[in-house]
C-alpha cells in the first residue's frame, strides 16, 4: 500500500511497516497520549518505531522522502 493508506491506518491506531525494511520485529505506530500514573495526558502526536532485539524498545521516527513515496507499506498485527 502507499504511505497515504498507511497513514490512515496509523491514525486509526493500527501498526505498519515497510516490506523493504530488514527487521521482521519492527513497526511504526502513532502515539498521541502520555501515561501519567493512572491518567492519560494529551500530547503532540508523534510517530514511534518499535524494534525488537538487543536494543528493544521505542524510538522517535520521522518518515523519509523514500518512505513517503514508497508503495510497500503493510499492516502488521502484533
Amino acid at each position: 500500500m502507499v504511505f497515504e493508506e498507511a497513514l490512515s491506518l496509523l491514525k486509526s491506531g493500527r501498526r505498519v511497516v515497510r516490506k523493504s525494511w530488514s527487521g521482521e520485529e519492527q513497526y511504526v505506530q502513532l502515539f498521541n497520549l502520555l501515561a501519567a500514573g493512572e491518567e492519560y495526558l494529551p500530547v503532540t502526536p508523534c510517530f514511534l518505531i518499535y524494534v525488537l532485539g538487543e536494543e528493544e524498545g521505542y524510538s522517535m521516527w520521522s518518515p523519509t522522502t523514500c518512505d513517503i513515496l514508497a508503495d510497500d507499506w503493510v499492516e502488521v498485527n502484533v
